[in-house]
């Protein structure tokens, strides 16, 4: 049984490592790993985001031993080794505690322990489905991925107090957009053939009026820092939807990361950003009808568990309900009738079966059955 002492050695010895993983983080490549760990793990606090990285930085979704069975279906392979990340201790306080910490809460956080989670490809078992999985191939399609340019546009115009309006290319001096301080204006070249691009340098402008405007705390970063953390951002949103931008290139996003305070809260600002940028993309992408999926079909309707096709039945009847688009209504049409026909064949041959199993039970009179129909 180790001691208390050796516990405490190994839980700073985690952080310690974590930490020494993102001082590492001075080229692109090892950056865009990050990034990528950070678009996967969004809903974590930071803390927890660097824990992961450290030890899997490869990891794509994590769960406890448990909930991988009774959540997924799926079993943790012999020898894994866990992840751990930081969970609070969370106390019921007593009136006196209560004073002594200035509070009315009933319950605080008084610590935290570590526990052991595990990615899923260190597990076995159903597939994980994930929409996210079918969102890249919709946006994918030219159209689809303006239709998420527009409307963040839109949204941003009505919902907030940006204005986001579009010039030439040839007007912005090779840059494809900019954001303005003192008029809280988004431009973007708005001729842009490539429609990644335009919504990435959406995203990344975005990120500048929310780290980098004029009542921003972090208004007065170096430019340089200013610009390593919005093409962060908007790589981040990217990567969310399914759309890699590693093409165009992250540059010199992480030539600032010398010092260790500096980097820790530079990457809190990316990710608070991120996550607010990732909810908005996501109720956007869910508008749209593209967060269903939609290619779901033309997978093997027979590997789907009971459970995963009632979900997909349920989602499609909604998504039949809230779209107006009379093409996407078809297509959806079409998708439920072939889940329904995988649902109603599975009925039918465990209904067949449990017959066959049992002889004595009496069978349906067609001629009854053709009478009530009559």
């Amino acid at each position: 049984m180790p001691s208390k002492a050796d516990v405490k050695a190994w839980k700073a010895q985690l952080v310690a490592q974590a930490e020494q993983q993102i001082l590492k983080l001075t080229d692109s490549d090892r950056f865009k790993q990050y990034l990528n760990t950070l678009a996967k793990f969004h809903h974590y606090s930071a803390r927890n985001i660097d824990l992961i990285y450290a030890q899997n930085p490869q990891a794509t979704q994590v769960a406890g031993f448990k909930q991988w069975q009774t959540a997924f279906n799926r079993t943790v392979n012999r020898g894994a080794k866990a992840i751990r990340i930081a969970a609070p201790i969370i106390k019921k306080l007593t009136p006196a505690e209560q004073k002594r910490l200035d509070t009315t809460d009933e319950r605080a956080i008084v610590g935290y322990r570590y526990l052991p989670v595990f990615d899923v490809s260190q597990t076995s078992g159903e597939p994980v489905l994930s929409s996210k999985d079918f969102v890249k191939e919709n946006l994918a399609d030219h159209q689809n991925v303006t239709s998420l340019y527009n409307a963040f546009k839109d949204y941003l115009n009505q919902q907030t107090d940006l204005k986001v309006s579009e010039v030439p290319l040839a007007t912005l001096n090779g840059a494809k957009g900019y954001f303005q301080p003192s008029t809280n204006e988004i431009v973007i070249g708005g001729d842009e053939p490539d429609n990644a691009l335009k919504l990435k340098t959406l995203y990344h402008e975005y990120a500048h009026s929310q780290l980098h405007g004029l009542k921003s705390a972090f208004k007065d970063r170096p430019r340089a820092y200013q610009e390593t953390q919005a093409e962060a951002v908007a790589y981040v949103a990217m990567q969310n939807i399914g759309v890699d931008t590693s093409n165009y290139s992250l540059g010199y996003v992480a030539t600032w990361a010398k010092d260790k305070a500096v980097i820790h809260s530079a990457l809190s600002e990316i990710q608070q950003v991120s996550n607010k940028v990732i909810e908005l993309s996501d109720g956007l992408t869910k508008q749209l009808g593209l967060q269903e999926a939609q290619k779901e079909p033309e997978h093997d309707l027979k590997k789907l568990s009971a459970h995963d096709l009632n979900k997909s039945y349920r989602g499609l009847q909604q998504q039949v309900q809230q779209t107006t688009n009379s093409q996407q209504k078809a297509q959806f049409k079409n998708q439920l009738h072939e889940i329904h026909e995988e649902i109603s064949n599975r009925t039918q041959k465990q209904l067949q079966a449990f017959a066959e199993q049992n002889p004595g039970i009496k069978q349906p009179d067609p001629e009854y059955d053709q009478s009530l129909k009559r």
